[in-house]
């Protein structure tokens, strides 16, 4: 929220207050507390009548700093509240300038804190970060005598921010305002489903704001200096996260917030739906999905879109038996066919479902103030919305899903979530300003749980829409009703890479756009991106996804890329087990693999797909790439072409194609199968090594399907030599040297040279020593 105008003036009614001088402090072995008066103290007549703020400095992680101010700590405590994580780090102080300066660390960050004037300054070693200066922390009234806490952090020159949860305005978000507050707004304006109070800057920190409710965040667009953010009311508390780059950023924060769970290696592959409003049975089910396997196109998961419930009726969780009258042994025929199934639910009752009643007769349903059932008809006649904070009512939702677990449903498809009211109450009394980002949360949390109980939790998975922080937990999430063209194409890649550096690991999007029905041109370009995406699902609004239908060539390209994508997955889901294990995203911004080139830290219409590979979806109907590519030696994935970087390419591509390109002095591990995702990663493996750098080691691992490291490969070149090693002498694999056409001598395996690859299948040897 804006409260000046421009840079002389504070707004018509409102009154910022902040602090000057730190007045006195306190200390306990984990908590710097400091007094800090709005006012500047000459004599002790300037103690009267005067505001005071208090600040509390913490850290419940290392490398982690809790700011907690207030102005008024009186006011009832409010729920919900995100799950975080609080070990209380002790604080060790020092103090200079006599006693006029107070310096403590956590980890590898250092506060310094000056009392006058008020100034608080962040640290990563030796590298100042930010800081807050005397306006940096304010209470602010209003006009109807309404309080609000900002807070003002330093832009330095050159930073950008990013992250703010899955938004498709501008990728850096430097001079934009943004409230944090779900809606379901698509994904072609400033509203978003995924609102996440945590920044990500590239001078080396985060910021969460750990506020469930609204948070107004002004990116350099009302002091373009500084980031600002504030609240209603008069407590205001956010965390300074840091780490050694920002790849440790996000580490730290998801220890904080939450490590995304790992998903069942199947969800990585093809997904294809009914499609919305689309008029559909059984007989067209199976239609598409033999038409999918009579073109030999790998489909692993299909998906029941809204009308597999009767109209008027959602949720009720029942099959429509008009065009499913026998659903139990259709699930079992679909399934026989090696298929998992996922259908869409979401968390409203519509009146003339059969349970409207059931629900509201037993309290399991948002009431308004008065007691009445909260109702509109938005979406569906007369719908009242699930009360997830009462128990009772998670464990009926829960049942009704069951029941579809027992039918051979595998996963839900978690719609909406976002339009949640504010004038209710709830079944515990949380605060219904702050329930609405979080009901997000506690919806996804209740249906992922009961996967995990009912399917193990190796197997759980939903494709939800809506969340807050800590939804990362719950994966996939998918980027929402999109359009058919190439703006809204690259408005979805904005929006992944933001929820990407907002602590989520995994993404989708609808390939080929929701809203209506893309050009034959388009859908392969997005068929192209979608697959080497992490997940990947063709679904539409108002028109069927099967490639046939747009041209016998999209049926070619969904072919391709769904195989190589399958082909992937030994590498990809090594990195997602990394994910898993760090909160590293496997789709990824430039910048967090190559922080240290600021040509990165513009980019999105590029990304790395893991550690190694870099993918650039083609955007016109052109056909034309244009993409960076770092410093190094890059090969084209497909093609074996070397291209040297460091500078911006620019070439046609046809629609089997597009840049690929895997990093200097890598070990790409590359799947015997590509017929589905899942299969024994580590049998018949092949490990490519791609233009090593002298002294410089390289190195990868190979799963299996519980994301368990059952085997490593490393390799350095010195010269003319290249050392080999790995531990997975009991198992089949091969490896292959990419770029090498001569080696004049090896110490153990045979030798397949082709033109410029040199493949050596081995024979349980632990140790290569190749001579070039």
């Amino acid at each position: 929220m804006k409260f000046t105008n421009g840079y002389w003036l504070t707004k018509e009614g409102f009154t910022i207050n902040h602090p000057y001088v730190i007045r006195d402090t306190s200390e306990t072995k984990d908590i710097l507390t400091l007094y800090a008066p709005c006012k500047v103290i000459k004599d002790r007549g300037d103690t009267l009548n005067t505001s005071s703020l208090t600040i509390q400095l913490s850290s419940p992680l290392e490398d982690v700093i809790r700011v907690r101010a207030w102005h008024h700590k009186g006011a009832k405590n409010k729920t919900p509240n995100f799950e975080l994580i609080d070990n209380s780090i002790p604080l060790n102080f020092t103090t200079e300038n006599g006693a006029e300066e107070t310096i403590f660390h956590s980890g590898n960050m250092k506060v310094r804190v000056e009392r006058d004037p008020f100034t608080i300054q962040f640290y990563y070693g030796d590298k100042k970060l930010t800081q807050l200066d005397t306006k940096g922390i304010a209470w602010v009234q209003g006009p109807e005598k309404e309080s609000y806490i900002r807070s003002q952090l330093n832009l330095n020159v050159g930073e950008y921010i990013y992250g703010l949860g899955e938004r498709f305005t501008p990728f850096v978000r430097n001079g934009q305002a943004v409230d944090i507050w779900n809606e379901d707004g698509g994904t072609s304006s400033e509203q978003a489903y995924k609102n996440i109070p945590f920044y990500l800057s590239n001078r080396g920190y985060g910021v969460l704001v750990n506020h469930p409710e609204n948070v107004s965040f002004e990116v350099g667009a009302e002091a373009v200096s500084k980031t600002q953010f504030s609240v209603e009311g008069e407590m205001l508390e956010y965390y300074i996260v840091s780490g050694t780059n920002s790849k440790g950023i996000l580490r730290n924060y998801t220890q904080l917030a939450g490590k995304p769970a790992l998903p069942p290696a199947w969800s990585f592959g093809l997904w294809l739906s009914t499609s919305f409003t689309t008029d559909y049975n059984e007989e067209t089910v199976n239609h598409f999905i033999d038409g999918m396997a009579e073109r030999d196109i790998p489909l692993r998961v299909f998906h029941f879109d809204c009308f597999w419930m009767k109209e008027f009726q959602w949720s009720n969780f029942k099959w429509d038996e008009d065009a499913f009258p026998d659903p139990e042994s259709m699930l079992q025929r679909l399934k026989a066919k090696g298929l998992k199934i996922c259908v869409w639910i979401n968390p409203y009752i519509a009146e003339k479902s059969p349970l409207f009643d059931e629900a509201a007769e037993m309290g399991y349903l948002i009431k308004k103030n008065n007691g009445d059932v909260w109702q509109w008809d938005l979406w569906q006649a007369g719908m009242g919305i699930v009360d997830f904070t009462n128990p009772a009512a998670c464990k009926w939702y829960q049942s009704k899903l069951k029941e579809l677990l027992d039918m051979g449903v595998d996963c839900f498809k978690t719609d909406f979530g976002e339009r949640i009211p504010i004038d209710v109450s709830y079944f515990d009394g949380s605060d219904p300003d702050r329930m609405h980002n979080y009901y997000a949360y506690k919806y996804n949390e209740v249906v992922f749980e009961l996967l995990k109980k009912e399917k193990g939790e190796q197997e759980a998975v939903v494709f939800a829409r809506s969340a807050t922080v800590g939804s990362q937990k719950f994966p996939v999430h998918w980027g929402g009703d999109c359009d058919t063209t190439y703006e809204s194409m690259a408005e979805s890649l904005r929006g992944g890479l933001s929820l990407s550096l907002s602590g989520f690991g995994y993404w989708s999007h609808d390939i080929g756009g929701f809203e209506n029905t893309a050009s034959p041109d388009l859908f392969k370009r997005w068929t192209a991106f979608g697959l080497l995406s992490s997940h990947s699902r063709l679904h539409g609004s108002s028109s069927y996804r099967v490639p046939w239908l747009y041209d016998e060539e999209a049926v070619a390209v969904t072919k391709h890329f769904a195989k190589l994508k399958n082909k992937l997955m030994p590498y990809i889901y090594r990195t997602s087990v990394d994910n898993h294990l760090t909160g590293v995203p496997v789709m990824r911004p430039m910048l967090l693999e190559f922080s240290q080139d600021p040509n990165t830290h513009v980019l999105d219409r590029q990304y790395m797909f893991g550690d190694s590979l870099l993918v650039a979806p083609i955007f016109n109907e052109e056909g034309v790439g244009t993409y960076y590519l770092p410093d190094g030696n890059w090969t084209h994935l497909l093609t074996g072409n070397v291209v040297k970087g460091g500078s911006w390419q620019s070439k046609k591509y046809n629609y089997l194609d597009m840049p690929i390109f895997v990093k200097e002095n890598t070990i790409l591990a590359l799947g015997e199968k590509n017929d589905r995702p899942d299969y024994e990663f580590a049998e018949n493996v092949t490990f490519t090594i791609y233009e090593l750098k002298d002294d410089l080691l390289a190195e990868t691992s190979v799963t299996n399907l519980d994301g368990k490291q059952i085997g490593n490969v490393t390799a350095i070149k010195k010269g003319k030599h290249i050392a080999i090693e790995t531990n997975m002498k009991e198992l089949n694999y091969s490896i292959a040297l990419k770029g090498y056409d001569t080696i004049s001598s090896i110490s153990s395996g045979e030798l397949e040279t082709d033109s410029g690859e040199v493949k050596i299948k081995l024979h349980g040897s632990h140790e290569l020593n190749i001579v070039l």
